[in-house]
């Protein structure tokens, strides 16, 4: 360090104030001020820092308002259709059986009317529920029941003569 010479004269910044430090501390506060001012930016790798951060802040408090719920969103109208209550299969049937687009289909199949693919399908697909429908509420008879039941009889009389 340079030497300063005292005078007696008071200067523009005011008397002069002694700080009694000692050596090691000066170098300490000096090696400090001089490694600040070296380092300019942000130190190597501090982008993979922030991020790591970054989330620990999420999952603790504060949210960041750019990230959206995860909730899928029902795209097209499929999604919008609210479901339907199930039906009893007397109403199910009951339905079925009132059902005009079925019954003109059935009116034209008995016409003679061939229908396309698609249509017989349906027909197909409607007739079969309703078999189902009918066994579940027991109103289905088979008419190879009723010939069982009758060659049974008939086998049973004939024993008997």
């Amino acid at each position: 360090m340079t030497r300063k010479k005292k005078t007696r004269r008071v200067g523009s910044e005011g008397p002069a104030q002694y700080v009694d430090k000692n050596q090691n501390e000066q170098d300490r506060i000096a090696r400090m001020l001089k490694k600040q001012k070296k380092r300019k930016g942000k130190k190597a790798g501090s982008r993979h820092s922030e991020e790591d951060n970054k989330q620990v802040r999420r999952s603790g408090g504060k949210k960041d308002p750019r990230i959206g719920s995860k909730k899928p969103i029902p795209l097209g109208t499929d999604a919008e259709k609210p479901k339907q209550p199930k039906l009893t299969p007397e109403q199910e049937l009951a339905k079925l059986e009132q059902d005009p687009q079925l019954n003109v289909l059935l009116d034209r199949i008995e016409n003679g009317e061939k229908l396309g693919a698609g249509l017989q399908a349906y027909v197909d697909e409607k007739l079969d529920r309703i078999e189902v429908l009918m066994d579940k509420l027991g109103l289905l008879t088979d008419d190879n029941e009723l010939n069982d039941d009758d060659d049974l009889l008939a086998k049973f009389e004939q024993q008997d003569d």
